[in-house]
This record gives C-alpha cells, structure tokens and sequence, in this order.
C-alpha cells in the first residue's frame, strides 16, 4: 500500500492524464499479483513494481498505434451523419452480402478487413495457417465484389 503513491506519480509522468495514470496502475497491480512468483527474493518489490508498469505503458503506447492506423481520423468523420439515401443502399447492400458469404469467409473478411486485425492475429484467432485466412479472405472479397456488382451496382 506504501507504494501505490509513488506508483501512481510515475504513471502520471508516463501517461501525462490522471485518468490514464490511474489505470496504468491497476493494470499494474493486476499483472503484479497474477505473476507474483516471479518476484525473486533479493529484488525490491518497487523496482519489480516500476517495471511492470513501464512495460504496462509500453503495451498501452503500442495498442494506441494500432488503433490510430486502424480507425480514420476524427477530421474525416465531420459529415458522417450526412449520408444520402444512395449511400445508405450501398451499405445495406454491404451487410446483406456479408451475411450472404460462407462463415469462413465472412469471419476472415470481418477480422482483417473489419477490425483490421492482422493476417497472423486473425490466423490465430480462427486456428487456421495463415495461408488458409489469406485464401478465404481472398475468396471472401472475390464474393462480396461479385454480389455488390450483380445485384447493386455498388462498386463504381
């Protein structure tokens, strides 16, 4: 409990926001008592503390970077809710035609392409090689363009 001052006024100089410092210290604390065994005998418990909470920061600056390539900037989402009526076909003709695909293919499409996890993240998430997402998002995008061509005239 002594330490929870001195943890929490490191996590403010990583993080710079008291919000993020506070839970950057839970998660911390979490990791710390889940692998409290690995905490040798002759190491100080707030050295041990203070490294798990840098590592814990670096794994929220990496996760950060991922989300910031993955979600588009806030300055693009300005005329969002403007969307015409033909926009709003073509995304209802989009999510008529992922439901239409196999569920191999709709997952591998919904992971990579979706939640733009990657090829190896959405290969161990659907226990399957990689070269076998590869091919099913193939096939997957090869469908979804076939029916979007057919059937709306969505790709333009």
């Amino acid at each position: 409990m002594g330490l929870l001052p001195r943890l929490r006024r490191f996590a403010r100089t990583l993080a710079r926001n008291p919000h993020d410092a506070d839970d950057l210290v839970q998660i911390a604390i979490e990791r710390a008592l889940a692998r409290s065994e690995q905490l040798r005998p002759d190491s100080r418990l707030s050295s041990w503390m203070f490294g798990i909470l840098r590592n814990a920061w670096l794994d929220e600056i990496r996760t950060r970077g991922r989300r910031d390539r993955i979600f588009a900037p806030e300055a693009l989402g300005e005329n969002v809710g403007e969307a015409s009526s033909e926009t709003h076909a073509d995304i209802l003709s989009v999510q008529d035609a992922m439901t239409r695909l196999p569920d191999e293919q709709r997952i591998a499409v919904g992971l990579v392409l979706v939640e733009g996890l990657s090829y190896k993240e959405a290969a161990e998430i659907m226990a399957v090689p990689i070269g076998t997402l590869t091919s099913r998002l193939a096939r997957g995008r090869e469908a979804l363009q076939a029916m979007l061509a057919d059937t709306t005239g969505a790709l333009r």
